[in-house]
């Protein structure tokens, strides 16, 4: 019988959100993102447009050599695992791909990220932060039910979710050995 699984991916960036994140909430991980492949090479998040400019953030792909994470020498992460169904999988997939084929309506939850460091609740259909939008999916697929408002889910919070950490770490280290045209991963090694 053939698995299906999505992955959730938190990380700690070297930016100045990530560090006022760090020094209000006292959290390990300040950003999360949803992947429909164990690669991370479709992942998707809300975060900043333009690398050195975190004031203007929107529906993002996302990638670990690229934008903001570039600039981090090493990115501190873990990778849980979610088995899901056939049908949450693909649930999963046109959800995205309405995110995606609409991208020029989202827009990242500024006062929502002000909101949830005052602990006050928010919401706006077109804006999200990081863990908001990682929290609505696994949410709408029945995964998982914080039973608090949207912009109150922290990345922190998904650690605690019901799936399995494959991976805790640098998450450079995985991705710069990888050889997909050769099909070699040296990554499955280090994944736990």
């Amino acid at each position: 019988m053939e698995q299906y699984h999505l992955y959730i991916v938190l990380t700690r960036t070297n930016s100045i959100v990530s560090k006022i994140i760090r020094l209000v909430k006292d959290d390990e991980y300040t950003h999360a993102s949803i992947s429909l492949d164990k690669e991370l090479n479709r992942m998707y998040s809300f975060g900043r447009k333009y690398t050195y400019f975190p004031f203007i953030g929107r529906f993002k792909h996302e990638y670990i050599y690229q934008g903001l994470y570039k600039r981090c020498k090493t990115l501190p992460g873990v990778i849980i695992e979610l088995e899901v169904t056939k049908e949450q999988y693909n649930r999963a997939e046109l959800l995205l791909d309405q995110f995606i084929s609409n991208s020029n309506l989202y827009k990242y939850n500024y006062m929502g990220f002000v909101y949830n460091l005052l602990n006050l609740s928010t919401r706006d259909e077109y804006r999200y932060l990081c863990s908001e939008f990682v929290y609505y999916i696994i949410n709408e697929l029945g995964i998982v039910d914080l039973k608090k408002s949207p912009n109150l889910v922290r990345p922190q919070n998904l650690l605690y979710i019901n799936g399995k950490i494959i991976y805790k770490g640098d998450l450079k280290l995985i991705k710069s050995f990888t050889d997909y045209r050769n099909g070699y991963n040296p990554a499955d090694s280090i994944l736990l």
